[in-house]
Order: structure tokens, then sequence, then C-alpha cells
């Protein structure tokens, strides 16, 4: 039977419907059954268990947790494990209800009394103590029953998994208990304090979960007053001693900034730890700049996945006080945070229309004007996410508030991160035709001198071509076009560029072309006209040459652009 259905759900299904729980529950019990025949029932007891969620609501309706617990008191060790390992099956499963561990009084204590047997006892005793631990009475009970003193030496064990399940019990014991807690600081095993042990589960080289479980075990410690400021008794180590709870705030807040930096699942798991977004954002406002610098970084971190920017940074309003840290803060902080609302001002995220309303154009102009670069490129980083799809109300406001005099600067910046974020806010002003029309009327003259200048430049070919992909844009306007094709030295330029080495100039080339001779349906004039211009050039010639390229791309675009002088 053992065989049969280890790893096979369906034969686990078949044998449970056959009536074998029953049996096998008999057996389990008979004072005449040889206790290796008990042992190899609880296995395959614990085989069934592993199955699905109705396998274990099987196994409960056949009274299967009173027998195992009877099975306790057997004096044979492998016996005691094999039963000890279903109950921690069948306890971690959510159909299990928690309360049936504490209906004996007498479980607790015999269960404390086996945690000295073997690593394999200590191993499954703490694994259901930790899920069956919910709420200040079952806190109680296990800590009335010595829980802290019977595990805390396990945490030293030479096992991984006794060490881990052992952690996750100090996690489940100090969760808004001021009692265990306060305990908890005194204990010593083998003559090093308790929070120090956690503190050196937080090192790097430590699993994850490790690092995670034992700064829930520290957070649950300095909430309930446990750890204090000056408490001078307690020094954790971490990169470099940690004297206040302030440094300890920072470093948690480092970890989980560097927990979550660049994996989804873990910035799932930190932000659904309970609590935890409305610690980070209470860090925002923290008086020590470290404090608020980390709380920052770790937002920072956290902001990098789309889900938690649709929900959680909109759930706690993680905005507003955002908003407060950039209004008066050192540039260290300003960095991080203009860099997060980066982020929270992308077209998906439900936090852009409230940050707009809360004065945030004004802000970051005023970013664009810092002597620090990092912030220079920041709040032009920020305007140019802002204006991605925008309304032409919020395109105005950004104008108005950047003025064309810090556009023209911005665009001869000396630092290239700035000059392409700009180019990209300019692109992002500069589209749907409406908008570009309203722009390039009142604008039109300096931006085209601007995208002149760019282009004669000594510029690497990525700002050349966002700055055809402008002028491609202006092309796309039904009167803005008019200040290209009136625009001899433009004209030029674009000519220059179709017959480019780099293919990516040539089809930024190609796009300004295309929507210049575009032929509009309604038989507009212009478009004759546009077209013989640009034949008199020798466009047409060009996109010949350009309909044979080897780059398919190119040729399809040349291919559709002649087609347009036919139609």
């Amino acid at each position: 039977m053992k065989n049969a259905v280890i790893g096979n759900n369906k034969q686990k299904a078949n044998l449970i419907v056959l009536g074998a729980v029953p049996r096998l529950l008999y057996l389990l019990q008979q004072e005449t059954s040889s206790t290796e025949l008990k042992t190899e029932c609880a296995v395959v007891l614990g085989s069934l268990a592993m199955g699905t969620e109705n396998n274990v609501k099987s196994l409960l309706d056949c009274h299967i947790i009173p027998a195992l617990l009877q099975g306790l008191l057997s004096p044979d060790l492998k016996f005691i494990e094999a039963c000890l390992r279903c109950l921690r099956t069948i306890f971690t499963s959510p159909v299990t209800p928690e309360e049936l561990l504490y209906t004996d009084a007498t479980v607790i204590p015999h269960l404390m009394a086996l945690l000295s047997r073997s690593r394999y006892t200590q191993e499954y005793i703490c694994q259901i103590f930790s899920h069956c631990c919910k709420g200040p009475d079952h806190q109680t009970i296990l800590f009335n029953h010595g829980a802290v003193q019977n595990i805390a030496h396990l945490l030293t064990s030479l096992s991984y998994k006794v060490r881990m399940q052992a952690l996750k019990c100090f996690s489940v014991l100090a969760f808004e208990n001021p009692q265990v807690s306060m305990t908890l600081v005194n204990v010593l095993v083998d003559g090093e304090l308790l929070p120090q042990i956690f503190v050196k589960m937080l090192q790097r080289d430590k699993p994850i979960e490790m690092q995670l479980t034992s700064a829930k075990c520290l957070t649950y410690m300095c909430r309930a007053g446990a750890i204090r400021t000056d408490d001078s008794c307690i020094v954790l180590k971490l990169d470099h001693d940690l004297k206040h709870a302030h440094e300890l705030r920072q470093a948690a807040f480092k970890l989980y900034a560097s927990l979550g930096a660049n994996d989804e699942d873990i910035r799932k798991k930190i932000i659904e730890t309970e609590n935890m977004m409305d610690r980070i954002v209470t860090g925002l406002s923290e008086s020590s700049v470290k404090v608020r610098l980390a709380a920052v970084r770790c937002l920072h971190s956290l902001s990098r996945s789309v889900q938690q920017l649709r929900t959680s940074f909109q759930d706690h309003a993680v905005w507003k006080p955002l908003m407060k840290v950039l209004q008066n803060a050192p540039d260290e902080i300003l960095v991080v945070a203009s860099s997060m609302l980066c982020n929270l001002l992308l077209e998906f995220s439900p936090s852009k229309e409230p940050i707009l309303e809360s004065g945030a154009v004004e802000l970051l102009c005023g970013l664009t004007q810092s002597e620090n670069p990092a912030l220079r490129v920041n709040g032009i980083w920020a305007l140019m996410n802002m204006a991605f799809q925008a309304e032409q109300k919020i395109k105005a406001d950004i104008l108005r508030s950047l003025s064309t005099e810090q556009l023209f600067r911005l665009l001869s910046d000396s630092d290239l991160n700035v000059l392409m974020k700009t180019l990209g806010l300019l692109r992002n002003l500069l589209s749907t035709r409406p908008h570009i029309d309203k722009i390039m009327s009142t604008h039109g003259k300096q931006i085209m001198q601007a995208v002149t200048l760019i282009l004669e430049g000594e510029h690497n070919i990525e700002v050349k071509e966002q700055t055809l992909c402008i002028l491609a844009n202006i092309a796309d306007g039904t009167t803005a076009k008019e200040l290209i094709m009136t625009n001899d030295d433009i004209l030029q330029k674009i000519k220059y560029y179709m017959g480019h080495s780099h293919v990516k100039l040539q089809l930024a080339a190609m796009f300004c072309i295309s929507n210049l001779i575009w032929n509009e349906e309604e038989g507009e004039i212009g478009s004759q006209e546009r077209q013989d211009k640009l034949r008199d050039m020798g466009i047409v010639d060009i996109l010949h040459k350009l309909s044979q390229s080897p780059d398919s791309n190119l040729c399809d675009k040349a291919k559709t652009a002649l087609q347009q002088y036919l139609a």
C-alpha cells in the first residue's frame, strides 16, 4: 500500500474510498499489533494526508487525530516520529481546525517532553506549534507550558529545518504579544542573548526565509517595546553594531529593499506581511534621516512591481507621505524619492491622478533646475511619464511650469541621461494631432531651432534617433507639418539621415517622410504639393533605393511610402 500511494493522488483517493483508513487506524491502535506494523500504518496514513484537502477531511472524519496523539505515548521512537510526521501534515492543512490540538490538556505538555527525543520530533513539533498558534489564547497555553525555554536551544541545532521551524515558532509566539516579547529579550542560548541570535540569522549568507522570519521576530519585539533604543545590553550585528531601535529599523528597511529589488515573489511576500506597508509608510516621517532614507529605498524597491503599484500602493495612499518627503528633504532622500515618483506616475498607476492634483508639476519642474544631475534626470523623467498619453491641459501645465527657456537649457545639458529624458518628454508632449498642432502653434519656432541644433551637434545615435522621432511626430500634425515643409534646412537633414549608415536613423527619417507625404482620404490639397516638393528634392529616388534594402523593416516602410505617391 505504501509504495502504491506515494506521489499518486489517484491511488490515495481509491484507497480512501475502499475504506482503508478505518482499517489502518484499527491496526494502529491494536495492542496486539507489532511496533513495526503500527509504524507502517502511520506512514501510509501520513502519505494519504499528503494528498488533496478532501483526503485530509476524510482522515479527520475517521478521528485520526486522537488515534495519532494516543500513539505518541508509545516508548518506540520510530513509531512516535511516524505519528508526529502524520500529525504535522494534517495540522498544516488549511482544512484542519487548530483547536483539535488543544482539546486534551495533556497533549501540549507531552509534546514539550518529546522535543528532546530527536531532531525529527523537534522539527515536526515546532512545525505543529507554529501552524496551530493562532491568537493570544494559544500563545498563552504554549507560553505557560514552557515553549520559550523548550524551543530556544533549538535555534542552535545542527539541522537547518529544526532551526527554521523553531524560529517560526518564536515569530508566532511574539506576534502582538508583549509578555512573550519581554521574556525573549532575556533568554540566553549558549551564553548568547536571543535577539543577538535573531540578528545573526538576518545576515545575507542565510536563506531568505530565515532572514525574513528573524526580521519578523525582531520587529514584533520592537513593537512590544521589548527592544528599547537605550538598551545597552543588546548590541545587534548587521554590517555594523546597531545600538538603537532607529538603526534596527533602518537595517530592516534596507534588508527588505535588497530582498525585493529583483524578485516579484519576494516583493509580494513582503507586502503581504501583516502591517508591513503601514510600518514602511510610517518610516517616511521618522525623525532620523537614515531611517527615512531606508524607508524610501524600501518603497522604491517595492514600487518596481506593476501589480503592487496598482494595488497596495493605492490602498495605502503611499503617494501622500511621499509628496511630503519631497517637499523638504536632503538630496540623498530626494534622489530615491523622486525616482520612486517616476514609477508612481506611469500611465497604469492609479496614484497618477492624485499626484497631479497635489502640485507635482511645479515640484518636478523645480527638480530639473537642481545642480545634482540625478535630480535633474528624475525630475524630467517623472515629467516624461506624466506627459505620456496625457490630456492637453496636463501638457499645457507642464510647458507653462517648465518654461521654454528651461526646456532648451535641458536640451543642451551636459548629462546624456538628462538630454535623453528631455527628448522623451518632448516626444510625449508632441503626440496626438490636436496636441501637436496646439503646441507647435505656440512653441514651434523654438522647438524647430532645438531640433536643428541637436541634429547638427556631436551626439550619439540614440539622441539623434529620438530627435528624428520628434520630427516624425511634428510631421503627423495637421498644421504643424508645414513648419517642416517650409524649413529647407530640416528637410535636407531628413534626406541626409535617410541615406545614413545606421538603420535606426534611416527608419526614424523614414517615419518623418511617411507622415509628410501621407495622403488624407478627404483629398487634402496640401499632400500633393508636399509630395511634389519632396520629389523635386530627390526623396522618391531614395525611396526606390531603400525599397531594395536588406533590412525588411526599412524595405516595407519605403514601399508603403512609394504607394502614397501612386494613391
